[in-house]
């Protein structure tokens, strides 16, 4: 990229991030689909969803306009406070790899899960109940990605290697019992587009305390405007 181009960037992203603080869902979206395309959405998500949002997103190709942003980040804002609902339920309005607004929802282990293991709490499929029915299917017109993580903390009687190679099957494992138990909860197969587990990776915070490590351990759920959903959009728009 010239030097030129990067200016433009620099410009667009100083813009936008001056003008978010005080704007909603609806403004941000209309205000970063205006000025998106691939590169500045995966720059953005990089920034707001924390490396996670260049991740996600539908893969259209083209730049977003701002009355297509505008129409997404207004059902975004309606998802998250949904989500917000949920008991034990962390929300967070991130950018996907689009520029588009979308929904970072994460469940602490703790809630979900005892020490070691991938079932499922009772408290935590009331939690999963009520985001299945109360937000998911509400909202089917949205894609879901979920990602599980753990802390960096060594299996008895194993190496280094082996541990971290057990953090990240049971992270695995976790990330699938939510993704199950979502699905048994009426939630369609074809909107989760993503299950996986992230090991020891991309920690939240200082894996050197025990609070720390509780926040590393934990599910996190992605929701973001699907293909179908942006070219709606679009249409509505015009």
């Amino acid at each position: 990229m010239n030097k030129m181009k990067w200016m433009v960037l620099f410009m667009s992203i100083t813009i936008i991030f001056s003008g978010c603080a005080s704007m909603n869902n609806t403004g941000k979206g209309a205000a970063i689909g205006g000025g998106s395309g691939a590169a500045l959405g995966a720059i953005l998500g990089g920034v707001i969803g924390k490396g996670k949002g260049a991740a996600i997103g539908a893969a259209i190709g083209t730049a977003v306009g701002a009355g297509t942003g505008a129409l997404i980040g207004k059902k975004m804002d309606k998802a998250a406070a949904e989500a917000k609902q949920i008991e034990g339920a962390q929300v967070e309005q991130i950018t996907d790899n689009n520029g588009l607004q979308a929904v970072k929802v994460t469940f602490d282990s703790g809630i979900l899960f005892t020490t070691g293991n991938a079932t499922l709490s009772a408290a935590a499929k009331s939690a999963l109940s009520k985001f299945a029915n109360n937000v998911l299917n509400q909202n089917r017109d949205m894609d879901v990605s979920i990602y599980g993580y753990t802390d960096n903390q060594g299996w008895r009687n194993s190496t280094a290697e082996q541990s971290r190679q057990k953090n990240l099957n049971l992270s695995q494992e976790r990330a699938q019992s939510v993704a199950s138990y979502l699905l048994s909860c009426g939630v369609s197969s074809s909107q989760i587009k993503g299950v996986d587990g992230m090991g020891e990776s991309d920690p939240v915070a200082s894996n050197d305390t025990a609070a720390g490590r509780e926040q590393n351990r934990r599910v996190e759920v992605y929701m973001y405007a699907s293909e179908q959903m942006i070219k709606d959009a679009q249409a509505a728009s015009h």
